[in-house]
Order: C-alpha cells, then structure tokens, then sequence
C-alpha cells in the first residue's frame, strides 16, 4: 500500500524521544539474523484507534450521573496496543493502517513511528477521514468501552467515507494490496465467515502467522467459518472461545481439540494463567497467572500474544514462551492504557530483580522463570513497578 501525505511535515522541527524500552533494548533474536533475512519481524495491519482511557472510576458509570476518574490516559489504540507490545520487545515491527488527517491521527502515527520505532511505510494518512476513538472506562478489574469511527476508504477512491459504515462490518486489512512485505511472522485477527487474501499470501511466502479472534457476534461459533485458520501456525483464543468453537467443557479439551486444525494452540485462562499444545512434538505446557494488583486490563490480550510471538521466533521451549507472555501481559495491567502499558525489557528486569528478592519467594515459581536471567539487562534496571503513562496528547515532550 503507498503511503498518502506520509510526511505531511510530521516530526519537522522537533526532537522526540524513544519509547520507553529503548534506554534497555535488547534484541531477542540477535543470534538468528542472518544477511539474507526479512527486513521485518512482525507484519501487523488492521485499524489504530486514539484511546482515551479512565482508570480509578469506584464503580461503573450510573446512568444520569457524572463519573470522576483519578486517572486518565491517551495513547493508540487497537492495532497499535500489539504493534507497540513487539516494537517495545525488541522485535522490528511493520505495521499497514490508515491514518486521519486530524490532529488524533497525527498524534498516534508520531507516537508509533518516532517513539516506538514502528515502520509505517505500509501505513497511510488519507484527507478528510477522522481517526476512529475508543473510550475505556476501567473499574474492578475489568473495563466497558465506547468506540466510534467509520470505514476508510479504498485507496484508489476519493475520501468520503460513509457514516452508515461500521469498522467492525469488514475485516482487518480488506482495503489492503495482498501482498504483504516479507517478515519472520504476522499476527492475524480472524473473523468468522471471512477470509483475508493477505494471510494466505503471507503463509506462502513463508511468513508464521499467528492468529488470535474475537467474540463471535453471530452466535454461531462455527469453527469451519475461521477460513484462515489453515494458513495459521499458532491459534491463541480465550478460554470462552475456545469452548465455544469446539463445543468441549474444558479449556484443555478445547486446546487438544484446535489442535487438530493448527499445529500450536494456545488457550488463556485470565487469572488461572495458560494452557498450550504443540501437535508437532507432543508438548503441552501450563503455566499459572502471575498475582498483580490490576489497575487496567486494557490490551493485556494483545501484550500476551506479542511476548509469545517474541519467544516462538527466537526459539524458546513452549513452556518458558507460555511464561514470557503471561508475565508481560501481567506487568501490562498495572499500567492505564493499552499501548502505554506494554513493558519493555526495562520493566521484565526490574520485575525479576525485585522478585529475586524477596526472601520468601516460592524457590518453583523462581525457577520457572529462571530462563530471564540471560535475557534481562546486565546493568542496573528501573525500579518496578513504574509508572510512565501521560495524561493527554496535549504535551509536547523533548529530548
């Protein structure tokens, strides 16, 4: 996809810092690159919303009242939480989605390409559209959304976008070229009775698709109707729909069930942790939640399958990729806001330092995670937990 108004004077006169990981960054797949691999790690398309998230709220919002929240956070939203949740883990990361020329979209292309170093050549900026915005309102331990937006256009067609459009009526990337850049992966969102012709090009030009899905609004939870789930290496549902699709009581006899449609399945259990399946080596792998004080899930999903994307390319044990993943997905809830919440590498060391430390610690769960101490920085890292979220798109921030 070309780029419309890619430059568009973004970034002209202003000097912007790194995203939050970068003081620490680490490469995870450093000793994989060869000279003749794919620019890319990750390819990522679908649609960036601006987020404006309330956290702090006693209760949920009661009709004819007004709500105060503590706390508030903007970032981008939607994709963005996975392209972030990668970038911040060190992997290179490309991301195609269209982006308002409004001040919203201007914010959320900035944020992603200058301040976590996400490739958006695929990416383009189209005249007239306004940005898509979700608001989230987060209270105990869980959160209700209110989004709004209409669907781009196609490239070739002028932008007048139809109000009547919803964004959730077509599938992620439908005005896309099928011909995805070459990377080592892709995440891919399913959607039920719909095929997007990108997944299977990028399987044939041996991309390792990763396929996560959504609630199915139709009820009818026809697992044949994931036309690409075939295309897919990895099949990372909740435990609700993973139930739901193969009609099983269990979350582990729906995992051994989706295995039997993709080689790697794995299931997520919210505070019970994760189960997995390898069909290919006969390996499964159950991992418990790590116990945090939740302040917004928010993107939690999206962080889990961004840390087990990071250790399936860089050739981890099941196990210890089930273990990454719940663990940033754990340290992402105590933040406010879905990309704003991702952790970097900065975030995973304090997180095993401070736990290394505490002289009651369950020597088990230590050596469950033992896998971290060659991974984590060497120097001396942020203390944890850390506070980084920003409470409008309103200040500027300077090197």
């Amino acid at each position: 996809m070309a780029s419309t108004g890619k430059r568009n004077g973004r970034g002209a006169g202003k000097e912007r810092v790194a995203g939050p990981s970068c003081p620490t960054r680490i490469d995870p797949l450093a000793a994989l690159r060869g000279p003749d691999d794919p620019a890319w790690d990750v390819y990522l398309t679908g649609t960036v919303f601006l987020d404006i998230v309330f956290t702090g709220l006693d209760s949920a919002p009661v009709r004819g009242t007004e709500s105060w929240a503590r706390g508030m956070g903007s970032s981008p939203g939607g994709v963005a939480n996975m392209a972030t949740a990668l970038a911040r883990l060190g992997l290179r990361t490309s991301l195609a989605a269209a982006f308002g020329d409004d001040h919203y979209g201007e914010y959320c292309w900035d944020a992603l390409e200058q301040g976590e170093g996400i490739d958006l050549s695929p990416s383009r900026t189209i005249p007239g559209w306004h940005s898509p915005v979700t608001v989230s309102m987060a209270y105990e331990g869980e959160r209700t959304m209110v989004s709004h937006g209409h669907e781009p256009p196609p490239e070739e067609q002028p932008a007048h976008p139809s109000p009547a459009t919803s964004l959730k009526q077509r599938p992620p990337g439908a005005d896309l070229p099928p011909c995805p850049p070459p990377a080592r992966a892709a995440v891919a969102s399913l959607t039920p009775g719909r095929s997007a012709p990108w997944i299977a090009q990028a399987a044939r030009n041996g991309t390792r698709v990763f396929g996560d899905v959504g609630w199915d609004d139709t009820g009818a939870w026809d697992l044949a109707g994931l036309h690409d789930l075939r295309h897919c290496e990895a099949f990372l549902p909740n435990a609700a729909e993973a139930m739901r699709y193969t009609g099983t009581d269990t979350p582990r006899a729906a995992a051994h069930a989706l295995a039997e449609h993709v080689p790697v399945v794995v299931v997520t259990l919210g505070a019970e942790g994760a189960y997995a399946v390898d069909r290919r080596t006969g390996e499964t792998a159950s991992v418990p939640a790590i116990e945090v004080e939740a302040l917004d899930p928010t993107g939690a999903g999206d962080v889990f399958v961004a840390g087990f994307v990071t250790g399936s390319l860089a050739g981890w044990p099941l196990a210890d990729r089930l273990a990454f993943a719940g663990l940033t997905a754990a340290l992402s809830v105590q933040e406010f806001g879905g990309s704003l919440s991702a952790p970097g590498w900065a975030e995973i060391a304090g997180w095993w330092r401070k736990v290394q430390s505490v002289e009651s610690q369950n020597p088990s769960a230590l050596h469950r995670y033992a896998f971290l101490t060659d991974l984590v920085p060497k120097k001396a890292a942020r203390p944890w937990p850390l506070r980084r979220a920003v409470p409008t798109i309103g200040f500027g921030r300077s090197a």
